[in-house]
């Protein structure tokens, strides 16, 4: 179990509303004993040439939008190495569980909060995972799908055939699918043919695997698609005979010695309270969605993501994992290292240079990472200074992790922007800076001594 060494700092000013303080607290999670070697280790933005007083900025403005009504945040910056900033900010919970209304006494984040990732479970789940496999010699990128998984065979009515999709397509989004195929949700799957109905795992895969339709052509401009990463997830467990979820456990994070990521919370040894919570009326976007057995009220230590829970039991290679600072730390400095950390590896330099190469017709895309970019338009919510070679990805709930080489550095925001109200089709949270994440990111590269704008 990690020590974590808390010291609460009071901003100044009540959040809105609420007549509670809003609170930084700033966290300990690594030590900075310099014997331990290959480890990260904590140290001050001075001994790594940041500015304290310009990322002073970043906390600034992150507790001025916790006073207006953003519901909190977790961030760690790393640097050379280094981790020369780790706090969390404002609540993990603001709404009554059971009734939806405001809490008296909203949950204050705690360092240990864990998050539902969402989009970032494409990364440090599933591509974490195929990237092991090829650098064990079990995948390889280049060859159908289908030679892993028989089933995934036949044609759809526009002789568009999945015998000639490879396990790239799905990594660069080129495979031609939807961007969001809602399974769970009748009224909403028909319109792409009959049979695609399903809140149930082992029905959800018969359709991914044989019946969902192509929406275009194989190739060109990458188009993100969840049901990409549903389907490499799929190939996860056929090439190793285990859920995803399991592997990863066993092959990345139990030998990284991690402890707090994991699918399904609740069914791996964590409680309600151990988690930030998401959207305050269950999945029914401020009660204007519904379909059959729709959660109604706050989700909290429960993913989000409807295609992940409802169809596919909480596991899956699109979404479902939730992680902390420390374990988040821990996996973005493997990608920093080139698939090593604290004499584990798992994979090399040429099997990550070849992930995070640009994709030819889109250089904001890698397999499977996103870029910062700079051919064309940039990854906007990188921001203005990220070098062109930086990746990482996104999550819908208001997750982000950027991993730049050029500059030696990691940003990983977390935030549960989502526990906000939503209305005229928007969640609050999202309005907010911080829920923007380029300006908490462009501050902390103003922080660096040479820091070069590239925005366009």
């Amino acid at each position: 179990m990690k020590k974590i060494i808390i010291k609460t700092l009071l901003a100044s000013g009540l959040l809105a509303g609420s007549g509670i303080a809003a609170a930084q607290t700033a966290c300990n999670l690594f030590s900075d004993d310099t014997t331990t070697n290959g480890v990260l280790q904590s140290a001050t933005p001075q001994a790594v040439g940041m500015n304290p007083q310009k990322l002073a900025l970043v906390d600034k403005l992150i507790e001025s939008e916790v006073k207006h009504g953003f519901p909190g945040a977790g961030l760690i910056i790393i640097k050379d190495g280094k981790v020369i900033k780790q706090n969390v900010y404002g609540y993990k919970l603001k709404y009554d569980r059971e009734t939806g209304k405001p809490l008296a006494q909203p949950e204050p984040m705690q360092c240990s909060t864990l998050f539902d990732l969402a989009s970032n479970s494409k990364m440090y789940a599933t591509n974490f995972a195929i990237m092991h496999l090829v650098y064990q010699g079990k995948i390889d990128v280049n060859k159908p799908l289908s030679y892993y998984i028989p089933e995934y065979s036949g044609c759809d009515a526009n002789h568009q055939c999945r015998d000639t999709r490879t396990v790239k397509d799905f990594l660069n989004h080129v495979a031609g699918y939807i961007p969001d195929p809602q399974f769970f949700n009748p009224k909403a799957i028909t319109q792409y043919g009959n049979g695609l109905y399903s809140q149930n795992r082992q029905l959800t895969e018969s359709i991914l695997l044989t019946k969902l339709p192509f929406a275009r052509a194989a190739g060109g401009k990458p188009i993100y698609s969840d049901a990409d990463y549903m389907l490499l997830g799929l190939l996860i467990e056929k090439v190793t005979g285990v859920r995803e979820d399991a592997y990863v456990e066993s092959n990345i994070y139990n030998p990284l010695g991690l402890s707090h990521t994991t699918y399904n919370p609740l069914a791996n040894g964590f409680m309600v309270d151990d988690c930030a919570a998401t959207e305050v009326d269950g999945n029914t976007r401020g009660k204007t969605i519904n379909f059959p057995n729709i959660r109604t009220t706050p989700l909290q230590c429960q993913v989000h993501d409807e295609k992940a829970f409802y169809s596919m039991g909480g596991v899956s290679g699109h979404a479902g994992l939730f992680s902390d600072l420390h374990d988040m730390a821990v996996l973005t400095q493997v990608a920093q290292n080139n698939g090593s950390y604290n004499g584990v590896t798992l994979w090399d330099s040429a099997v990550e240079k070849r992930f995070t190469t640009p994709l030819a017709i889109d250089d904001t895309f890698g397999l499977g990472w996103r870029r910062a970019g700079n051919k064309g338009e940039r990854y906007s919510l990188f921001g203005d200074y990220a070098s062109p070679d930086a990746f990482g990805h996104t999550g819908w709930t208001g997750t982000v992790t950027l991993i730049d080489p050029q500059y030696h550095l990691t940003i990983i925001l977390l935030t549960n922007k989502k526990h906000s109200r939503y209305a005229n089709g928007q969640f609050a949270g999202d309005q907010f800076q911080t829920g923007k994440y380029a300006p908490i990111i462009n501050l902390i590269y103003q922080a660096l001594p040479n820091a070069k704008y590239i925005g366009h």
